[in-house]
């Protein structure tokens, strides 16, 4: 890591808020709330709201640390230039004792307020975020999406974990659905700004094993999560509702993957392919995650068998 720029800029309340990626959280405390209504039996209002804001709160810790370590690269990226810190507009330190806080706070909380189990996976997804991820995978291999995908995959774990307390084959199936789906969704990505990854010199699969690998692992990827994804229906964990939402939001999902896998892009071609699935798959996901709290009430409310 080399040295911080100099700050000449003043920080105020929106660089810290821009620390914990707000896109991101979003995604991140909707999926960890599907998982807590989808699990079975009930949680206390009030914590449940404190469980859902730890785990926000945690995700900003992680984030906030990720950029702190990133801030260089961020600064090399056009992408990630208008951050708070390759912005000039905070000190590096401040943003890592940020994040700090944060995480720590969350777990804290957490631990206290809903149980140590719960807890525990919390600071466990923002040391496999903030270490295993950022300091350790992404630099080194292009397998970083892979792997660190797990940092992504855990908030619905929580959720489910902060309901009853222990862990089933159903949350494991969420945090697997969300594992398998990251690849599809980033590469897609990577593939249009692989060329900040290049400049920054981080070995995003296009850039070190080309786009034909990469599009025919994005095709693959996607082919295996359409099954995995219909799994909790096939063990009984839910209902027809979010089967039959697996299946077509799947098959839709894949076949847009089909048109990205197979084809070749050509400069100022407009990646439209890669960007229509990039798109898709963040709409996917929460409508997938929707729909398995739906089938819940909706087997609750006798609408289905």
């Amino acid at each position: 890591m080399s040295q911080a720029k100099t700050i000449t800029l003043p920080t105020d309340w929106r660089d810290f808020f821009a620390l914990t990626k707000p896109g991101v959280m979003r995604l991140v405390i909707f999926t960890a709330l599907c998982g807590m209504l989808a699990a079975p039996g009930t949680l206390n209002p009030v914590l449940a709201f404190t469980a859902i804001l730890c785990i926000a709160v945690g995700a900003g810790g992680a984030a906030a640390l990720n950029q702190w370590w990133e801030a260089d690269l961020d600064a090399v990226m056009k992408r990630t230039a208008h951050r708070p810190l390759p912005g000039g507009r905070m000190q590096r330190d401040s943003a890592r004792d940020f994040g700090f806080a944060l995480s720590g706070l969350s777990v804290m909380t957490m631990g206290l307020a809903i149980g140590w189990l719960a807890a525990g996976i919390l600071a466990f997804s923002i040391f496999y975020y903030a270490w295993i991820y950022t300091v350790w995978l992404k630099p080194r291999t292009p397998q970083n999406i892979v792997i660190g995908g797990g940092a992504g995959a855990f908030p619905p774990l929580i959720g489910w974990i902060a309901v009853t307390g222990h862990i089933t084959l159903m949350p494991i199936l969420l945090f697997l659905i969300i594992f398998m789906w990251t690849p599809p969704h980033f590469w897609a990505l990577a593939l249009f700004v692989q060329i900040d990854y290049s400049k920054a010199g981080i070995p995003m699969m296009p850039v070190v094993a080309g786009e034909k690998s990469t599009r025919w692992q994005i095709l693959a990827y996607a082919a295996a999560l359409l099954p995995l994804s219909m799994t909790p229906w096939f063990i009984g964990g839910t209902g027809r509702i979010y089967g039959l939402a697996a299946f077509l939001l799947g098959s839709v999902f894949l076949w847009l993957s089909i048109k990205v896998g197979l084809r070749t892009s050509v400069p100022g071609d407009g990646m439209k392919p890669e960007k229509r699935l990039f798109a898709y798959s963040i709409a996917y996901l929460f409508i997938l995650f929707a729909m398995l709290v739906a089938d819940r009430f909706a087997t609750l409310y006798g609408l289905q068998a």
